[in-house]
């Protein structure tokens, strides 16, 4: 039986001028401060099916571009919370498996649509339950062709830094367990709730 997760989340961004040095201070602050920390290169798709009511239900496909071996992810995110807003983080439901890496035709066959995709490579670092993500986000110049250096920029000249934990629900302390971690990483970040709904 599966139980219902919350991701407690933060995000910011920082540019490209000071991600090393960010980089080095999460270095200091989290696990395993004596071993670099882990890189990631992943490529990411997004797929969309209209509900009966009319509202669009979307998932999220991953795969590891450098470990083959290694399983798809299909993720699930739901709304964010909003009801309380003095808690620290962004709260919504999660659901994350592992599956084949013919994820994208069975979400077509049951009808889904593919938005859009992308690459995300940088580093993760854990801080005990929480993970943090500096990422830079690639867009592919040829969608569905491979990663070649003719076929990606870069969408900003900063990296997207994100602070989560993926914990059963009513697990609210987290929400300042992140916010008092990313207290320490200002004034090089300010991460923030940021609802995805919200107008840019």
């Amino acid at each position: 039986m599966m139980h219902p997760q919350q991701e407690f989340i933060l995000q910011g961004s920082v540019h490209d001028s000071h991600a090393e040095m960010l980089l080095h201070r999460l270095q200091g602050l989290c696990d395993n401060a004596d071993s670099k920390a882990e890189m990631f290169l992943d490529r990411e798709y997004v797929f969309s099916i209209k509900n009966p009511n009319g509202q669009p239900l979307s998932l999220r496909v991953r795969q590891d571009l450098e470990k083959q071996d290694y399983p798809w992810h299909l993720r699930y995110l739901g709304q964010p919370e909003i009801g309380d807003r003095n808690r620290a983080t962004l709260v919504r439901s999660c659901i994350d498996v592992a599956t084949s890496n013919n994820v994208c035709q069975f979400l077509a066959e049951m009808g889904f649509k593919k938005d859009f995709e992308f690459i995300s490579k940088g580093y993760m670092f854990k801080k005990g339950r929480l993970k943090v993500i500096v990422a830079k986000i690639i867009r592919l110049l040829q969608p569905d062709a491979p990663l070649a250096k003719d076929n990606y920029e870069n969408v900003t000249q900063s990296y997207l830094v994100e602070v989560s934990v993926v914990a059963p629900s009513g697990s609210d302390q987290l929400a300042d367990e992140i916010k008092q971690f990313t207290d320490q990483l200002r004034p090089l970040v300010n991460l923030e709730k940021i609802d995805p709904r919200r107008p840019a």
